[in-house]
């Protein structure tokens, strides 16, 4: 006979609207910190990386508050890891050897900002940094891949990496995606309980790259 452990719950000043409060907080301290380096730095690019990280900050300040949002410990430590790795980048100049890189670092940058302002602005105030269900979005880019969010960061990094080609930043930005994809995954999780979600996960086939993932 199979003993099954009960899943230990949560204690009780663990409650969503602590964990949103510590995000808010945590966040804007962060964001704080790179802005001082962002406008302290000799790369005169650095100011795009603030483009994307402030939009999170605004959106994570007006989002919905939920009770429909991930406790678990994990999912938590993925998505501390997903969105505040990114604010570490350092702003260092380019190597000349590399100069090459700059105009395609320019557009991927500005097409990935544009990606995940659009994304953020048909979710409004549904964003969120952990798993939660803050509402299901199924138009807009939502019709093409079902993070189009996240689709927008990826290239935002891949081109800030090419403005800024530092072994300290690739390190920041590997484990930050290894950390994304698997929020991502566990962000699906939670929200394939809501019928919602199952039919766009029907219509919408890949989560981030379409013909890929």
């Amino acid at each position: 006979m199979t003993t099954v452990t009960p899943a230990l719950a949560p204690p009780r000043w663990l409650t969503p609207a602590r964990l949103d409060r510590f995000e808010q907080v945590t966040i804007v301290i962060l964001w704080l910190l790179l802005a001082k380096r962002v406008f302290t730095a000799t790369n005169p690019f650095a100011p795009l990386i603030m483009v994307a990280e402030t939009a999170v900050v605004i959106f994570v300040l007006i989002r919905r508050p939920t009770q429909a949002i991930s406790l678990k410990l994990g999912d938590w430590l993925l998505a501390i890891t997903a969105t505040y790795a990114p604010l570490l980048i350092q702003p260092a100049d380019a190597p000349a050897a590399l100069q090459w890189l700059v105009p395609l670092g320019i557009g991927l940058t500005i097409i990935g900002n544009v990606v995940q302002i659009a994304a953020k602005m048909f979710l409004r105030r549904s964003f969120g940094i952990a798993p939660a269900n803050r509402g299901i979005k199924t138009d807009g880019l939502y019709r093409i891949v079902r993070h189009p969010m996240y689709a927008g960061y990826l290239l935002v990094h891949i081109g800030v990496l090419m403005l800024m080609p530092t072994m300290l930043n690739l390190v920041i930005y590997a484990i930050g995606w290894w950390a994304q994809i698997l929020r991502l995954l566990a962000e699906e999780r939670l929200l394939s309980q809501d019928p919602a979600y199952r039919v766009l996960m029907e219509q919408t086939r890949w989560r981030l790259i379409p013909g890929l993932f």
